[in-house]
């Protein structure tokens, strides 16, 4: 009981206490209260507290951070440059170049004060007097609301608002010029202010407008150009068009009134700016040449499909993140094959009728030209122009300009885009843009870089990359394929192959499917090189079917053709695919069977110079070095699986060169050096292809229509096909040394009789390429065991022009009438010579 008395007598205590000081200070409030002074500065200081409150919820509780403008990046658009390091395309939906403050000269930097806040080193981020002015205006003006903003608002508004005109806007806007005043520096808001601003002609920030409107950097700038640039920020729309010439002049000679009054620039200064026109330029594009539009194209689709498109997509966009993208292009090839490439194209369609396939805009006003200019539809071929049809013989251009039309064609209706080249004074005649389509792809067979591709006749006409896109039905260009896998499965280059009829039952619905030749006709047994140096259907069906139709498509998959179905008919190319896979392909028969992966993009940087694609890639110190320091040479690993036997590569692109000596490719015969390769026409014909190439180069491309269609009957890979790839070889590999391709360790090579297939002795290979005898490549323990006779050999109609050339590697000579134990010591010293198997 003693313990808890004290317990509770405390609480009693305190509770006490604590009342009567309740009491006291409700009894002062009360007496306080009792005064007007009291209760009117009550009022007072609730309000004040209450407007701020409601000024936090309406103006300040959701403003973006300023301190995040110190880490801010503009957007900035992405650059491909080729193989050499020149930039060739951009992507870009706004001009801007981004420059540090240092590089702005200083009278720019003058001219933008005095035409936007002469006091911006001055105040604190708002012109307090201004603001008073431009509310009472304002007030008192039914136009458009006046701002007083400072450079520091702007960017405030330019960077972190909307461009909403409101009051509201304007307390925000000085809200976050107060706090971007204290978070950043005069010279970095100058210099975010100078590079974001919009100038118009799609310009933001000065070094972009300086080169839209002057075609000059910003340390090229003259006087009166850089206040022409500091008026922009007003109505760049207004006074960048030549028809406001005189207003912007008016506007110009202002703010060099501002300098001059701010002691910024001297008398004669002002009076020598003064006195000197705009001297704007035309509209330009984006100063880069038109050079691998199509291969600018399919590196967008894989940039965006990595990185993403806009800022919304992440740091490293393609239309934002300013990256620098070192493709694979060759500018010389993309020319060459461009070039190639057209021209067969319009030597298909000359003599075919004109007819309307570049669209049709609505001409029925005089908006006619900024209707097509919304196009982009160009050409750059020879002198042709993209023009529209106007009707009665005028012809009208994206400028505006008109002209003379000649000859037009019956067909032709106004609001027809066509293609006119110059015949005359201001005088036009009718071009035909093909009809036809085609692509073709240039790749490095050695590391599957992809050298050039060109998608159609020009890709600002159709965007469409036939060479990427177009999924096309290869014809007789996969039938290496086929016989690849009939030598991976016990067939060998000599095999007899009865070129014959051939029918195969395929079930109850689809019924008997029987095959043909291109010509129709058989020529009995004939060896697997004939076959598929005269491309005959029927050897190359009764190979399939020999081998399993199962593991021809698994060829056709590990090579990364296409995936089929296991019908014969698909060993002819009856399968969709594009001329990239296809080019692969073949590609990877030179690189003797061992994967490649088409690539377009070397590498990656971010604004920053950082490689940020491949993950994993590494400089290569020193690889630009004068002379060689000593050290050990680098020995790079085979990249790539393995996805065919090398000997079996080698075996079909040794059969392939045979294509071009004296099969349905010989006209290329005459490039004189080293090469394979395959023609193709499909059932029609409706597509004609032809790949190949030599040791380092391989290239492929196909015609046909977008809507596939019967080309006509003289339409084949050999007629159309091979002299496109003849053109462009001829200038491509002018400079290239005449390698040839290397077999791979445990290749046989044996002299056989080209017409039977037999082994022979005593007499060797000549250079004419009909020649009888010929190397053959053959697997270990797999070539002919049965010989023919010389006497045989000699009694032949197709016995060899050069009988008596006879070569070893010691370049000595004998005759071909040789007797058979001198061939066959001839022989011995030469597997001898060359190491026997190799």
């Amino acid at each position: 009981m003693d313990n808890s008395s004290p317990t509770t007598e405390e609480p009693t205590a305190i509770s006490y206490r604590l009342k009567r000081e309740a009491e006291g200070f409700i009894g002062k409030w009360q007496v306080w209260w009792q005064s007007k002074r009291f209760r009117r500065a009550t009022y007072g200081v609730g309000a004040f507290v209450l407007f701020l409150m409601l000024f936090w919820v309406l103006f300040a509780r959701n403003l973006p951070d300023a301190e995040a403008l110190i880490e801010y990046e503009s957007p900035l658009p992405t650059v491909v440059r080729d193989v050499n390091g020149e930039p060739f395309h951009s992507y870009a939906r706004e001009r801007r170049v981004q420059l540090e403050y240092a590089d702005f000269p200083k009278l720019l930097v003058r001219a933008y004060l005095a035409a936007e806040d002469k006091t911006f080193f001055s105040h604190g981020g708002i012109d307090y007097p201004g603001i008073v002015s431009a509310i009472f205006d304002n007030i008192f003006s039914s136009k458009r609301s006046r701002g007083a903003s400072t450079i520091t608002q702007q960017v405030a508004k330019n960077l972190l608002l909307t461009n909403e005109y409101s009051y509201t806007r304007k307390v925000k806007e000085a809200i976050l010029a107060k706090r971007i005043e204290s978070a950043l520096t005069k010279q970095q808001i100058l210099s975010l202010y100078l590079n974001e601003i919009a100038l118009g002609r799609q310009a933001f920030g000065v070094e972009a407008a300086a080169q839209a409107y002057f075609a000059k950097s910003v340390d090229q700038l003259q006087l009166h150009e850089m206040a022409f640039l500091a008026i922009l920020p007003k109505a760049p729309e207004r006074y960048g068009r030549a028809k406001n010439a005189k207003l912007a002049i008016a506007r110009r000679n202002w703010v060099l009134g501002e300098m001059r009054k701010n002691e910024w620039i001297t008398d004669a200064q002002l009076a020598s700016a003064r006195a000197k026109p705009l001297g704007l330029v035309a509209q330009r594009g984006t100063g880069y040449k038109n050079v691998g539009g199509y291969f600018a194209e399919e590196v967008r689709r894989q940039l965006i499909e990595r990185f993403g498109e806009t800022d919304a997509d992440g740091p490293y966009s393609v239309y934002s993140g300013g990256l620098w993208v070192r493709s694979s292009m060759n500018a010389d090839y993309q020319i060459l094959a461009t070039q190639a490439l057209r021209d067969g194209l319009l030597r298909y369609n000359a003599g075919k009728a004109w007819k309307a396939n570049m669209g049709t805009i609505d001409v029925s006003d005089d908006k006619w030209a900024s209707r097509f200019a919304a196009t982009n539809i160009a050409i750059d071929y020879a002198n042709w122009r993209a023009g529209v049809a106007l009707g009665k013989g005028k012809v009208g251009f994206a400028d505006g300009s008109i002209a003379q039309l000649d000859g037009a064609p019956s067909a032709m209706k106004a609001g027809d885009v066509i293609a006119v080249a110059p015949n005359g004074t201001n005088s036009y005649a009718v071009r035909s843009v093909p009809e036809v389509g085609g692509g073709m792809v240039v790749q490095n067979p050695m590391n599957g870089r992809v050298l050039a591709i060109q998608g159609g006749f020009d890709n600002r006409i159709s965007s469409f990359n036939r060479a990427t896109q177009a999924q096309r039905q290869p014809g007789s260009t996969i039938k290496p394929f086929v016989y690849a896998t009939a030598l991976d499965n016990g067939m060998t280059p000599t095999s007899i192959i009865v070129d014959g009829p051939y029918c195969v039952w395929q079930g109850a619905s689809l019924g008997q499917k029987c095959f043909r030749n291109f010509t129709g006709n058989g020529a009995g047994p004939q060896t697997m090189r004939w076959g598929l140096e005269q491309s005959r259907n029927l050897m190359t069906v009764r190979a399939a079917a020999e081998s399993g139709m199962d593991n021809v498509t698994d060829t056709f998959r590990a090579m990364g053709i296409g995936d089929y179905p296991e019908y014969l008919s698909y060993a002819l190319g009856a399968g969709d695919t594009t001329v990239l896979k296809m080019v692969n392909a073949y590609s990877m028969l030179v690189n003797h069977g061992r994967e490649l992966k088409p690539t377009l993009i070397d590498f990656a940087q971010n604004r920053k110079g950082k490689v940020i694609f491949p993950a994993k890639w590494k400089p290569c110190k020193g690889c630009l070095a004068k002379d060689w320091d000593g050290k050990p040479m680098p020995r790079f690993a085979a990249a790539g699986k393995q996805v065919m036997d090398p000997i079996t590569a080698y075996q079909v692109v040794h059969m392939l060169e045979g294509v071009i000596e004296r099969g349905t490719a010989v006209t290329l015969r005459e490039l004189d050096r080293p090469l394979f390769g395959k023609t193709g026409t499909t059932t029609g014909p409706t597509n004609v292809w032809f790949i190949g190439g030599s040791p380092h180069l391989v290239a492929g491309l196909y015609l046909g229509f977008d809507q596939p269609r019967n080309m006509g009957g003289y339409a084949q890979g050999s007629s159309l096909a091979a002299p496109i790839f003849k053109q462009f070889a001829r200038s491509a590999m002018a400079g290239m040394p005449k390698t040839p391709f290397i077999a791979p360790a445990g290749t046989r090579l044996v002299r056989i009789d080209r017409k039977t297939g037999k082994r022979v002795y005593g007499a060797w290979p000549g250079r004419d390429p009909m020649s009888a005898v010929i190397w053959e490549a053959f697997k270990a323990e797999t070539e002919p065991k049965r010989s023919i006779r010389q006497e045989e050999l000699a009694a032949r109609e197709d016995k060899p022009k050069e009988a008596s050339e006879v070569q070893s590697n010691s370049a000595t000579r004998s005759s071909a009438s040789a007797s058979t134990s001198v061939g066959t010591k001839r022989d011995q010293e030469f597997i001898q010579q060359e190491g026997g198997i190799y």
